[in-house]
């Protein structure tokens, strides 16, 4: 069984072909298919109750006629098959490629159906009674027989469709691939905008503290000259040079040092709140705009068909592997773009989020140069340095530009970027792809510019 309505049928062929069958009414087929056991298994779900009914009645079971019927997209495969009993017992397959309605049935000498692929109904249709083909009318059946599917420039029609179904499911679970990490993303940035939406609420809510602390000063200098109008409090700015006549609304029942001292606490609040709220609104717009900059690389890899990168991305790809094949893994890494600098050095430029951090923990070296665009999303970029020399200023400038070209500055005339060997970056716990922190640093500014690609 390798679907829930996909199925291989072993005929014992000496060619290791076996005889493909769909009824999934999205990638309906019937054709001879070449394959190894092995990937069968691979690509093999948990059997149904259907096939193990298959399995139970026509293990050992003889093909003895294959018939199309008249007018019709329904095969019928007789088998000579043994019963409990040891008695030959004659069986029919039927596969019906009809839309909506395909089916695998079972049934017995007598037409009457034993057991069905898909749950279907009406009048022939149903396990316990006589088969009969779902009904089509001639318009219908004059479209369906006047398709036809070219055998093109493989050695037979069942090659040809295995290759164009085959193609059809890679393009489809790419794309639903394609589809998860869109979702995945705007999931990440729609949460992050939501709280930050909130956390701009919080700011509103906890209001100006430079307000409150006026209205704090202002009743203590007015303790004496102040006028009182129920919950109103009408004092004179002394703070401003034409010292205007203020309202300040506070509650009725306090006298002007409690109500002095509650506007002195919401000052202390709120200042407390914009200090912390504007550090975490600082932080989620860098992490929206780093994921902005991972959907435009996303894209981009969608454009070209990358499913590697798409793996990746979606963790489908992630596992511990022995010390030697780590370091195969890093000699074939494939997720970083690959320069030369006018010095000789090799400068390695990741390609996403996740390629970053491979690049970064897994393939640069501590001796080896790393740089950023400066509080802007992009790649990591590696200067290699196997001998630990002094990195040229020239070969600096280089892996400086590339680094500010791969951001989201990239526009800017001039973009700061920051650098430091290897040793000193970290990655935070709990932190998303490609975040990291650096414990010592300087800072250069650059160009955004490419160089010739390796």
């Amino acid at each position: 069984m390798l679907a829930k309505f996909q199925m291989a049928i072993d005929f014992r062929l000496s060619d290791s072909r076996y005889l493909y069958v769909s009824v999934d009414p999205s990638a309906l087929g019937i054709y001879l298919i070449e394959r190894r056991v092995r990937d069968l298994e691979k690509q093999s779900k948990n059997s149904t109750a259907f096939v193990m009914f298959l399995r139970k009645r026509l293990a050992n079971a003889v093909l003895e006629t294959i018939e199309k019927l008249t007018d019709e997209r329904v095969l019928r495969l007789v088998f000579l098959a043994a019963d409990e009993l040891g008695e030959a017992e004659n069986y029919a397959l039927i596969v019906q490629l009809t839309g909506r309605s395909a089916n695998l049935f079972l049934l017995d000498k007598n037409d009457f159906i034993l057991d069905s692929c898909r749950e279907t109904f009406g009048a022939g249709q149903e396990i316990a009674s006589r088969y009969a083909p779902p009904f089509r009318d001639a318009e219908t059946r004059r479209r369906g027989d006047a398709e036809s599917f070219s055998q093109g420039e493989y050695a037979s029609l069942s090659e040809s469709l295995d290759a164009h179904f085959t193609n059809l499911e890679a393009e489809r679970i790419f794309l639903a691939k394609a589809n998860a990490a869109r979702s995945k993303l705007k999931t990440e940035i729609s949460k992050r905008e939501k709280l930050v939406g909130k956390l701009n609420q919080d700011l509103e809510n906890h209001g100006d503290a430079a307000v409150w602390k006026r209205f704090g000063d202002l009743l203590l200098a007015n303790v004496a000259t102040a006028t009182r109008q129920g919950d109103v409090i009408l004092v004179t700015d002394f703070y401003d040079e034409n010292t205007p006549i203020v309202e300040v609304k506070v509650d009725e029942n306090d006298s002007l040092t409690e109500a002095a001292e509650k506007f002195f606490k919401r000052y202390t609040k709120a200042r407390n709140a914009q200090a912390e709220l504007s550090k975490r609104l600082e932080d989620l717009e860098f992490q929206i705009s780093d994921f902005r900059f991972q959907r435009e690389n996303l894209e981009a890899a969608i454009a070209e068909k990358d499913e590697r990168f798409l793996s990746d991305f979606l963790g489908e790809t992630i596992e511990i592997k022995p010390a030697k094949a780590r370091e195969k893994q890093t000699e074939s890494f494939t997720g970083a773009r690959r320069y030369n600098s006018s010095d000789g050095f090799e400068i390695l430029v990741g390609k996403g989020s996740k390629d970053n951090d491979f690049l970064t923990f897994r393939v640069a070296k501590s001796s080896d140069l790393w740089l950023h665009a400066a509080d802007y999303p992009g790649s990591h970029v590696v200067v290699k340095n196997p001998n630990r020399a002094e990195i040229p200023h020239r070969t600096l400038i280089e892996a400086a530009q590339m680094a500010a070209f791969f951001s989201r500055a990239k526009e800017q005339p001039k973009v700061a970027v920051h650098y430091t060997p290897k040793k000193f970056v970290n990655k935070p716990k709990g932190a998303g792809a490609g975040l990291v922190s650096l414990s010592s640093f300087k800072t250069i500014l650059v160009e955004p510019k490419i160089h010739s690609q390796v």
